[in-house]
């Protein structure tokens, strides 16, 4: 019989239930990570790839969303800001321009991946700190809803060393309303205009943290991730850094062979070699080619299946009432 997080801290709490502590504790200690492999049939799943920021999916799960897309599953992009304050160095442009160059780049990079659709929030970049969480919550909950959403990917709400607000902020709140939404009497408004309660079941945050539970092996959608980062040319080491950097190199009568003949090669060799360097490093480790890390959180997180002491003792102990 299975015990909600809260019933199982409670019983902890009055000294019952030390075995499911244990059982607990486990489930968020995995050494070594799962490795998460190509093949898996997810036909009729849904899937939000939530970014704060334009080029957070390009960089850190785009292998990992294109993988389960080809899989089956259907896909959404959540980005939650305006990216007002977010340029590329070579060309920064003004904060207007900045606002629709990454809104056009993060349909592009919805449109390379698969994605359907690009749903933009409009927050401001760098400026998610004071805004109303619970606002943005409840729109999560409303997209969740209204898209069926069983897995998301976002910054890990508790990652380490987080400077920038708007990816722990934005996390807090994914995190809040992946359960939230499949609670009857959370926004009962949304279920009356025909929305269903819905949960999200399965979660892949990303962030700069020591606790890496899976790691996807994303070998067979490199390229797709390279499409994404090329797309993303604002913001982020991707775009055309490798066809400047050759531009730049041949008015000094030089040249990389990695960089090619042409603009196209020498933009993505660069991505490859360099951007993608972490995921070639990472896949190395576990005998893979190409690889990203998540701290993964799955349908059972809050859920201890094995019985407790007290549920064990009354299974054994209980007498018929006379």
């Amino acid at each position: 019989m299975g015990m909600q997080r809260r019933e199982f801290l409670n019983r902890m709490m009055t000294g019952v239930s030390v075995l499911g502590a244990s059982q607990l504790q486990a489930q968020w200690v995995t050494t070594p990570p799962y490795i998460e492999r190509a093949g898996a049939p997810h036909a009729g799943k849904v899937l939000a790839a939530i970014q704060p920021h334009s080029d957070d999916i390009a960089i850190l799960c785009a292998g990992t969303v294109a993988k389960l897309l080809n899989e089956g599953y259907t896909g959404y992009m959540i980005r939650a800001t305006n990216d007002d304050m977010g340029d590329d160095v070579g060309d920064p442009g003004t904060v207007g321009e900045n606002v629709l160059r990454n809104e056009r780049e993060v349909d592009e990079q919805a449109r390379v991946l698969g994605l359907k659709k690009h749903f933009a929030l409009q927050y401001g970049n760098h400026r998610m700190s004071d805004i109303s969480r619970n606002e943005l919550i409840c729109r999560l909950i409303f997209l969740f809803r209204y898209l069926k959403v069983d897995t998301v990917f976002c910054y890990d709400p508790w990652g380490h060393d987080e400077e920038n607000p708007d990816h722990y902020v934005l996390g807090h709140c994914v995190e809040a309303a992946s359960w939230m939404a499949g609670r009857v009497h959370d926004y009962p408004e949304q279920i009356d205009a025909g929305f269903a309660a819905h949960a999200v079941r399965d979660k892949y945050y990303y962030a700069r943290r020591p606790e890496i539970t899976r790691v996807v092996d994303i070998t067979s959608t490199v390229e797709k991730k390279i499409d994404a980062n090329i797309a993303n040319m604002a913001k982020g080491p991707g775009g055309h850094h490798g066809s400047r950097l050759r531009a730049e190199l041949a008015k000094q009568g030089k040249k990389l062979p990695l960089l090619g003949n042409d603009d196209t090669t020498a933009d993505r060799n660069y991505i490859r070699e360099f951007v993608l360097e972490p995921n070639r490093v990472l896949g190395q480790k576990y005998g893979l080619q190409y690889a990203e890390a998540f701290h993964y959180v799955g349908p059972n997180a809050n859920v201890i299946e094995a019985p407790t002491r007290l549920e064990e003792y009354i299974k054994k102990n209980t007498v018929p009432l006379r």
